[in-house]
């Protein structure tokens, strides 16, 4: 089976994620610029509430053997110094039944198609 990982991460810390999964083995990745807030609800500087931060998501999809080597290396990379910090992000993970690459309209085989 292939799994989706949606890793939600601070801008700054999206080069040395990157470059950590290539490093891994793992150069498959969609990078999108967006924002959003968690449960701090955004900062308050002054008397000016941002409650819309930006953030960078990161898009792999990966075999089901190597989801937790893939999540280690992002929360290895992204966390920040000693324990972490409020708005160091979020994971999320998700099954993928089919893809298709567009190209050639081929279906991908599924990682159990491929071991039979």
């Amino acid at each position: 089976m292939m799994i989706m990982i949606r890793s939600i991460i601070r801008p700054e810390k999206a080069d040395a994620v990157l470059a950590a999964l290539m490093d891994a083995g793992f150069p498959a990745v969609t990078k999108y610029a967006v924002a959003g807030r968690g449960k701090q609800r955004g900062i308050k500087i002054g008397e000016v509430t941002y409650d819309e931060l930006p953030k960078v998501m990161l898009l792999s999809v990966v075999n089901e053997a190597d989801k937790e080597f893939v999540i280690e290396t992002v929360m290895d990379t992204a966390r920040s110094k000693g324990k972490g910090a409020f708005g160091d992000g979020k994971i999320f993970i998700s099954e993928v039944e089919e893809s298709y690459t567009i190209s050639s309209g081929v279906k991908e085989p599924a990682a159990e198609e491929v071991a039979a």
